[in-house]
């Protein structure tokens, strides 16, 4: 026996399933935006974090340019030691500040396009591909 539209509306059989099925595009698309945004973060805070010991470096030299001669071979040495940074993806720029001379400005540029963050879910709303990161530090004094 079929039942009646009318006996349709107290019945609850099947109501998980709805709302499984409403549910779960939503579940997966958060999912694997945290997911994509937590390897992107991990990437920015790894190239922060060589900007900030590359800057500690560069105030080892004595003239602006030995010391962008210590954060080139600082960086050969260490960029692949981070995990998320590709050493062949990343440029970099070292200088003293144009505001104050006793300061060296390091800025790191990192061409993330290689993350695989990029082949996820498209509609997901995603970062840029370059991240940018510096640091400055004094030279001497205080």
């Amino acid at each position: 026996m079929v039942p009646r539209p009318r006996d349709w509306a107290g019945d609850t059989r099947g109501a998980a399933l709805i709302e499984f099925a409403i549910l779960t595009p939503v579940f997966l698309l958060m999912v694997m935006g945290m997911l994509a945004y937590g390897i992107y973060f991990g990437a920015a805070h790894a190239l922060q974090q060589l900007a900030a010991d590359a800057a500690r470096t560069a105030i080892a030299g004595i003239s602006a340019s030995e010391g962008r001669g210590l954060v080139e071979s600082y960086l050969a040495r260490n960029a692949g030691a981070y995990m998320l940074i590709d050493p062949q993806r990343l440029s970099f720029r070292v200088e003293v500040a144009a505001s104050n001379p006793d300061q060296y400005l390091v800025e790191l540029r990192y061409d993330a396009s290689d993350l695989p963050i990029w082949n996820l879910y498209p509609p997901l709303p995603l970062p840029e591909k370059q991240i940018a990161r510096g640091a400055t530090i004094r030279r001497g004094g205080i």
